[in-house]
């Protein structure tokens, strides 16, 4: 599915978990306010808390009670496996099928790196 047809709510998650595997919001670090978010990506509060509240769910957010929310410990390594995962099971496949189609040389993409 691409990304213009996912749900804003996981895109706006997906933006979340891009920033916590790069690096810019580390564990312990505290994730802007959903009415901050909101603002920063033009979209409506309570989808950016539905983005949020898949990420407490899965325990990758810890949310102190009129503090903020906060990277959980651990969340950078399982958000790495999962998008690994995901990855090799879903969008890889097809990848290697166009390769293949293509007739392109595993080397010819390595030399374009």
């Amino acid at each position: 599915m691409a990304a213009a047809e996912r749900p804003v709510y996981l895109q706006l998650r997906d933006r979340i978990a891009e920033a916590i595997l790069d690096g810019r919001y580390g564990e312990g670090d505290m994730l802007p306010s959903v009415r901050a978010f909101a603002a920063e990506q033009g979209a409506n509060p309570l989808t950016v808390a539905k983005a949020y509240q898949l990420f407490q769910e899965e325990g990758l957010i810890i949310v102190k009670r009129g503090v903020g929310m906060f990277v959980a410990s651990g969340a950078n390594k399982r958000l790495l496996d999962r998008e690994r995962r995901a990855f090799l099971d879903e969008e890889w496949p097809r990848i290697r099928q166009v390769i293949e189609r293509l007739r392109i040389d595993p080397a010819e993409l390595f030399e374009r790196a």
